[in-house]
């Protein structure tokens, strides 16, 4: 690890990480246990957890893979950062645990995980279902909850948002943008030696925040000197997947290191160095740039390239990432289900997150990409910020030019032909011997011995690009590694017809070549080629190859007005309050960011797409991409304002959102997964939320609606028949105040059911210079809408009442959408979206809106 200042000074102590873990887990299951039906449970007792005060950080006892302090590798640390009290009450709990597991369980074999204390009281722990139920029946129990499955969900993204003459250049440029604030990540982990996680890009002082008293593990995959001023901690969390017996520590890796690719993607799109070359396939695709390039990262690695995570795991990354101090929390993650129960809001992790909420972490998750069909968001609580997917502006096209003047558009970041026309020849005519004929998948080009090198040499091969690519069964790389083999001047794939509707990403081609994405053209293609071709007319071989080509190239990006436009596999709202798919009062998505064609680091050994592995850089798509952008944002608003709660960096994002694209019409949304662009229409709130995020106007937002942990008890209390779960979860009863999700202070509103009439308040509070706003609005189709007052003022710090009054005009069951808007005369404008679903009304005459 490289010397630091005196304000970043290192102290190199060391923890060894056990990798033979799996194995002491086995090992303690296996001694007398022979039921099949053990399971991972988390149980949650009613003594209240640990909590955060005075900036004092509580030191977790991990049941195992624990280690001391003197073991640790900690960074820039004093001593006073850490409570002894807080220690020894983790040790405390830890052993009233294993107190409470040997009554209930006298004699009978069972493996604890994990010990949570910080954001709840509990623990994770291998059992038979019978000995679950005789936990649950412990007075000293509130909850027991079966484990359960998750998964997944750059270099001009920062000039789209106007990062380098907007929020950077507000703040100080990218030499101080994020500077002490830490993020912490929940996902496969980070490659510590590409250069987006160096601490000497920059002569400044760059210490380690004084709040964060985390710590880096050490294993031979992890050594010592992995974690420096940028990347300030780093864990891994497998309990529960190794007592499964899925753990494989060769392809995983037992430590923080990413086996992936993803986890290293995410975390450097929020965080990494500002001006890292992109140079992928030999290709220079210009620098790369996080969102807060000076912010610290902290990585809690629970998920993993062969089977996922589960929740046992994620909740120790997220009660661990508490107790250190992180300021942010980006979950790129989703459940595999919506969660069982009266609704999807009580479940272990957005329950952990309500904890986290608490403690004053502001919390962001992906929405899923299993759009674009309503209610597949799978991202379900009002205090957990949900990020979909847009595509910005930069497009990389390519195309090829048939012998007969037809343009066929295709992908494939590669060079072009230099305006050659050359020869095609395909892979299925150019066969050094019959033999490779009985190979039915021969024209994918995965091997060249296959080929007669004669025939293919300086000219364009065309392979098929099957399922088998989509599969990982065959890859671009050995197609191209084949052509090059046989000295091809370039590859041309055309699409199985097989293959219907699959969305191909840009990928990277070291030589000339493009892929053909649609069957259709592919057709295209394969008509002219055999048209063009002489056959004998006995064997039926090529005597003659008279098609030719020319390959534009695909290196060179272009820049659309059509931009931002919601993703097609971005998960769409209303929110599903419940596993009947009712409609909760909740709007999500929160908002959108650009999560399309993504350019950022990518591990070393990364595996999760084959096409980049090897290299420092990946294209990636997904809002899995989305919300660290928006976790880069939230760092950079935070630093500006450090006292800002949750809800409070939230609205910035919300309220200053823009609906607009570059072009000044409505964002569009894709609708369909097959042919997206020729499926477009409007995006509404259930589509993008609040809009697409303006990382400069969130810097200055003028007014902010902010909610506390008491209202989102009371919401949750107000669910029918919540009352004995929320106290499972939080150890505390619910009061007489309960109110609907209506009535949260969301820059929002959202109303499931507008029976009649209905009135909600939201309170405005200014936090910056005195100033007056005055509010228009247009109300939903079938609704009439008033907001009172129309006008006020506001001096800095003060707060207003807007009471917000709907009335059903018709009856109806489709959702239909509207806008408030507050303009002040210094220049602020505060968008709250509002969408009703359900109108019930007596008086069916009408259908007019009012608007102001």
């Amino acid at each position: 690890m490289g010397a630091a200042g005196p304000a970043g000074g290192v102290n190199k102590v060391v923890i060894v990480v056990m990798v033979c873990l799996g194995m002491f887990i086995g090992c303690s299951w296996c001694q007398d246990n022979g039921n099949a039906e053990a399971a991972v449970y988390i149980v949650t007792l009613k003594q209240a957890p640990a909590t955060r005060s005075n900036a004092e950080v509580k030191v977790k006892d991990q049941h195992f893979g624990s280690a001391s302090p003197s073991r640790m590798n900690r960074l820039n640390r004093t001593s006073s950062n850490v409570s002894r009290s807080d220690r020894g009450y983790g040790s405390y709990i830890s052993r009233v645990h294993d107190t409470l597991l040997r009554k209930a369980l006298r004699g009978e074999k069972y493996l604890k995980l994990y010990s949570y204390h910080y954001l709840i009281n509990g623990f994770a722990v291998l059992v038979t279902p019978q000995q679950a139920g005789k936990l649950s029946g412990r007075q000293e129990v509130s909850n027991v909850v079966l484990d359960f499955s998750v998964r997944t969900a750059t270099t001009h993204t920062p000039q789209f948002l106007g990062l380098p003459q907007g929020a950077w250049a507000k703040e100080g440029g990218s030499e101080t943008a994020g500077e002490g604030i830490v993020i912490g990540f929940i996902d496969t982990g980070i490659d510590p030696t590409h250069p987006s996680f160096s601490d000497t890009t920059s002569e400044n002082s760059y210490p380690v925040p004084q709040h964060f008293t985390g710590i880096c593990e050490v294993t031979p995959d992890f050594p010592s000197g992995s974690c420096n001023r940028k990347l300030v901690g780093a864990r891994h969390f497998a309990a529960s997947a190794i007592t499964r017996g899925i753990f494989n520590a060769s392809q995983d890796y037992a430590s923080p290191f990413d086996g992936d690719g993803h986890g290293t993607h995410t975390a450097s799109v929020a965080a990494g160095n500002h001006g890292v070359p992109v140079v992928v396939a030999g290709h220079h695709f210009g620098n790369a740039s996080g969102m807060a390039p000076r912010a610290h990262i902290a990585v809690y690695k629970a998920l993993y390239k062969s089977f996922g995570g589960f929740a046992a795991d994620v909740v120790a990354a997220i009660d661990q990432a508490a107790q250190d101090g992180v300021d942010i929390i980006s979950l790129s993650i989703t459940p595999n289900r919506r969660p069982p129960g009266i609704a999807t809001f009580f479940n272990p992790i957005d329950m952990a997150l309500l904890s986290a909420f608490k403690a004053g972490i502001f919390v962001i998750q992906a929405a899923g990409n299993t759009g674009p069909s309503p209610k597949s968001i799978f991202s379900f609580s009002p205090w957990i910020f949900t990020v979909g997917a847009a595509a910005h502006d930069r497009i990389y096209s390519n195309s090829i030019l048939l012998g007969n003047n037809v343009t066929i558009s295709g992908v494939g970041l590669a060079p072009g032909t230099n305006n050659t026309m050359c020869t095609l020849v395909s892979a299925l005519d150019a066969l050094s011997d019959s033999s490779a004929g009985n190979d039915m998948y021969v024209g994918e080009c995965q091997d060249s011995t296959n080929f007669n090198q004669d025939l293919v040499q300086g000219n364009l091969l065309i392979c098929s690009y099957s399922i088998r690519f989509v599969l990982g069964l065959s890859t671009i790389k050995q197609a191209m590694e084949t052509a090059k083999n046989l000295s091809a001047a370039g590859v041309v794939f055309y699409m199985d017809p097989f293959v219907i509707g699959f969305q191909l990403n840009p990928i990277p081609l070291s030589m000339p070549g493009i892929i053909i994405p649609t069957p259709e053209d592919s057709k295209v293609l394969l008509r002219y080629y055999n048209s063009s071709s002489e056959r004998d007319g006995t064997t039926k071989k090529i005597v003659k190859f008279g098609a030719v080509a020319c390959i534009s190239g695909g290196i060179k990006a272009n820049f659309s007005y059509l931009a931002p436009k919601i993703m097609f596999y971005s998960a769409r709202g209303p929110d599903p309050e419940d596993t009947f798919l009712d409609d909760a009062d909740i709007l999500k998505p929160n908002l959108v960011a650009p999560g399309n064609f993504i350019w950022a680091a990518w591990s070393s050994r990364g595996t999760d797409s084959i096409e980049f592995q090897g290299e420092n850089f990946a294209m990636m798509s997904g809002t899995s991409m989305a919300a660290p952008h928006i976790a880069g944002l939230a760092a950079l608003i935070k630093q500006k304002y450090p006292t800002f709660s949750p809800s409070a960096l939230g609205s910035a994002l919300s309220t200053t959102a823009s609906q607009l694209d570059k072009n000044q019409a409505p964002i569009m949304a894709q609708r369909a997964y097959a042919n997206p662009e020729l499926n477009q229409s409007p995006a509404t709130p259930f589509d993008m939320g609040s809009g697409f995020v303006n990382a400069t106007a969130a810097l200055d937002p003028g007014l902010i609606f902010d909610i506390s942990y008491d209202e989102y008890a009371s919401f949750l209390c107000g669910i029918n028949g919540s009352a004995p779960i929320f106290l499972n979860y939080t150890g505390q009863s619910c009061g007489v105040c309960a109110i609907n999700a209506t009535d949260l202070n969301l820059p929002s509103i959202t109303m499931s059911k507008l029976n009649q009439s209905q009135t909600v308040q939201r309170l405005a509070t200014n936090i910056g210079a005195n100033e007056t706003y005055s509010v228009g609005w247009f109300a939903p189709y079938g609704v009439t809408l008033k907001v009172s007052p129309t006008h006020f003022s506001l001096a800095s710090g003060e707060r207003q009442v807007l009471n917000v009054s709907f009335t059903a005009q018709i009856n109806s069951t489709a959702a239909s959408f509207g806008r408030i808007g507050i303009f002040g005369h210094l220049g602020h404008v505060v968008n709250i979206p509002v969408s009703v679903i359900v109108k019930i009304s007596y008086n069916t005459t009408s259908d007019t809106n009012f608007l102001q």
